[in-house]
């Protein structure tokens, strides 16, 4: 299987946020720009721990982000290739670009009260 950019369904791009997705089978593919700062820990609201329960697997192309675990944070830089097990926050830096691999269950689990959280937040 394969993504190409214009074929990716773009499903965020605003002035802080642009993400494309894909869908291969079981597998949730995301290319994720972040043109502001982002710190996923309020959109984690109500999931256990209130942190982030799905696995990611990734690169990071350009930028930095620290991953915030219960015990321990890690910075992920250009160049990187990470996993991230369940129980995370992630804050993006600032032009900050990344290609994530998730499975499609959890992945689609987390994003439903993450868009609760933001819409709660904008209001």
């Amino acid at each position: 299987m394969r993504s190409s950019s214009d074929e990716r369904e773009t499903t965020i791009d605003d002035p802080g946020l642009r993400i494309q997705e894909a869908v291969w089978d079981d597998t949730h593919v995301s290319f994720e720009t972040f043109r502001e700062p982002l710190d996923s820990t309020p959109l984690h609201r109500g999931l256990p721990d209130d942190r982030c329960q799905c696995p990611h697997w990734g690169y990071v192309l350009t930028g930095q982000a620290r991953i915030i675990y219960a015990d321990r944070e890690e910075i992920l830089r250009e160049g990187d290739a990470y996993y991230l097990p369940p129980g995370h926050h992630v804050a993006y830096e600032a032009g900050t670009e990344t290609l994530e691999f998730s499975p499609n269950g959890p992945f689609l689990e987390t994003m439903e009260v993450a868009a609760r959280n933001l819409e709660a937040l904008k209001d």
